[in-house]
């Protein structure tokens, strides 16, 4: 089909050495194809006799990016170089939108459709070779819709960086959340991606920002609780972005040197990492299957421990209050 030749010739470049697949190789290969899901949107009309040439038969005519193009709706040349690329893929009409949605999702359900009948004990190279192009020309057509939209993610983040808050991560965190968006995205519901788009990203913009707060918050509470004097600097909102990097980096290092047990115990007590709460002594005295006595001499010996390092390696009060 003419219409898919950018993307056939983009798979020729990414697949032009074959995968050298032979007898276990290509079983296991098989087996994780079976066993991992394609998640595509449904349409009754995908298993019609002449899908496939349906869905194609009309040109996309999409444009090509032109660097140095200035695009409405965002000023590239404020941005380093290496982002302001970013924004110079062309927009896409509602039409263009529907049909990239509509091909991209095919392409997974045939894949998916081959998926299905593909026996792991006996696998065809030729079928896992089509499986993969066909989910290869579907992410191709994703990653044009992606391009179209990256703007929106550089309008949302920035409004979100601050020296707490990288642009750089935010914008990141907000691209994976944008191909997200449309990998799920439901484009028969007759509403324009963006709409959706914007949704997503502005929530987990908004998620990672109180997350890192809250991480903030607790290894300061921690370090405290250490008997660490930070002062007041780690409590204030203007902290610099590399103090508190250079805090968390410190508390890492020394969290290292905590035996496996004792470094469960303090980030459960302080809800470090992951832990989202403070875990009691009777909950971590279950778990590890001592007494609560027990967990709270293990959590004193690990306390005594980084003060003990954190002395040592000169982290304490200078003259001026901050810890050095």
């Amino acid at each position: 089909m003419p219409e898919l030749r950018p993307a056939v010739e983009a798979w020729q470049e990414h697949a032009s050495t074959p995968l050298p697949f032979q007898g276990a190789d290509l079983r296991r290969c098989a087996e994780a194809m079976v066993a991992e899901e394609i998640g595509f949107i449904s349409n009754r009309r995908f298993v019609e006799p002449d899908a496939g040439e349906r869905i194609f038969d009309r040109p996309l005519n999409l444009e090509e990016p032109e660097p140095g193009k200035h695009r409405r709706g965002l000023r590239t040349s404020d941005l380093p170089r290496h982002l302001g690329r970013l924004c110079e893929a062309p927009l896409i009409s509602p039409d263009q939108e529907q049909m990239l949605f509509e091909r991209m999702n095919f392409l997974r359900h045939q894949a998916n459709a081959h998926r299905s009948r593909l026996d792991p004990r006996r696998p065809a190279k030729t079928r896992i070779e089509l499986i993969r192009k066909l989910l290869f020309l579907a992410d191709w057509h994703r990653d044009r819709i992606v391009e179209a939209n990256l703007r929106l993610v550089f309008s949302i983040v920035k409004k979100f960086a601050n020296q707490h808050n990288r642009f750089d991560d935010l914008l990141s965190d907000g691209i994976v959340a944008l191909m997200r968006a449309a990998d799920k995205f439901d484009f028969q519901r007759g509403f324009r991606f963006s709409t959706y788009a914007t949704q997503v990203v502005r929530r987990d913009a908004y998620r990672s920002v109180v997350t890192l707060r809250d991480e903030r918050q607790k290894v300061a509470s921690g370090l405290q609780d250490m008997e660490i004097d930070i002062s007041d600097e780690i409590r204030q909102p203007n902290m610099s972005e590399s103090r508190w990097h250079l805090l968390r980096t410190r508390l890492a290092n020394m969290m290292s040197e905590l035996d496996p047990r004792e470094n469960m115990i303090i980030r459960a007590r302080f809800a470090l990492d992951s832990h989202h709460r403070v875990q009691t002594l009777q909950s971590l005295a279950s778990r590890l299957g001592v007494s609560k006595e027990r967990v709270r001499q293990l959590e004193r010996r690990a306390l005594d421990k980084l003060t003990a390092m954190a002395v040592d390696a000169g982290y304490q009060e200078t003259e001026h209050g901050a810890m050095s």
